[in-house]
């Protein structure tokens, strides 16, 4: 089994790529194999060099070449890499091209480093380079969201995310989402608890339009009467919880 994660960073803010090098600098699993700040070069590194890395971290707006094209590049190429996108560009067009390509996993910018090697983690875990329970946890909380259709790129999303995955560790949390999950996640995020809490409320509605209707009978069907009215943040984020301890048998797809 593998136990090095070889990554390859495309950013043009130095700054950033100089906080990853320095966090990842003496990581156990993960290696930063290159690190590029101009779009052109990272995709002629890309070309080139696609034997050398397992995983692509990269932002969209860069000089001379963006990241659409780079994503492309590596479809026209039959270049196949795990993605991760990095960035602070929120326009919903582009969003939708991005989708239009295998990303695995989209960050939005600013982000805590742990959280960034974890999303890492998370992301390759499925490649069985590391076998980590708690990652393993973090895909199916992923592969869950999806399923109920919320899109990875909107706030709620990760938010919902960290989330869960606090009231599975920690099932005490579940009467202090208030008090103790906001602060948490808008500490995580550099935001504020009533941001987290709109996000989180955000991305339920979404899931209400347009998850798997069977797989929201079978979670909240007994609690949530599924035509008339949505969960609370709180009563959604406890039943995802619980539905991966009480349940290993859900499929999450």
């Amino acid at each position: 089994m593998k136990t090095n994660i070889r990554v390859l960073v495309i950013d043009d803010n130095e700054s950033l790529i100089s906080k990853v090098k320095e966090y990842f600098s003496s990581h156990a699993v993960i290696n930063l194999v290159k690190t590029i700040s101009n779009g052109k070069e990272g995709l002629d590194y890309i070309l080139k060099h696609s034997d050398t890395f397992d995983l692509i971290l990269m932002d969209i707006i860069m000089p001379e070449v963006d990241g659409l094209e780079i994503l492309e590049a590596l479809k026209r190429n039959k270049i196949k890499k795990k993605i991760m996108v990095l960035t602070s560009y929120k326009k919903e067009s582009t969003m939708k091209m991005i989708n239009h390509y295998e990303i695995d996993y989209y960050m939005m910018k600013p982000f805590e480093l742990n959280i960034l090697e974890k999303r890492i983690l998370s992301v390759m875990a499925d490649e069985e380079i590391i076998e980590n329970k708690n990652s393993g946890v973090e895909i199916k909380i992923s592969k869950l969201l999806h399923s109920l259709g919320i899109p990875s790129h909107i706030r709620g999303y990760q938010y919902i995310r960290e989330s869960v995955y606090m009231m599975y560790e920690n099932p005490d949390m579940i009467g202090g989402i208030t008090k103790s999950i906001y602060p948490e996640i808008a500490s995580r995020f550099d935001t504020t608890a009533s941001r987290v809490e709109r996000a989180i409320r955000h991305a339920i509605e979404v899931s209400w339009a347009r998850g798997d209707y069977d797989l929201m009978e079978e979670l909240f069907g007994h609690s949530v009467d599924y035509d008339r009215s949505k969960p609370t943040n709180s009563e959604f984020i406890a039943t995802l919880a619980d539905s991966l301890k009480l349940n290993e048998k859900v499929i999450y797809s």
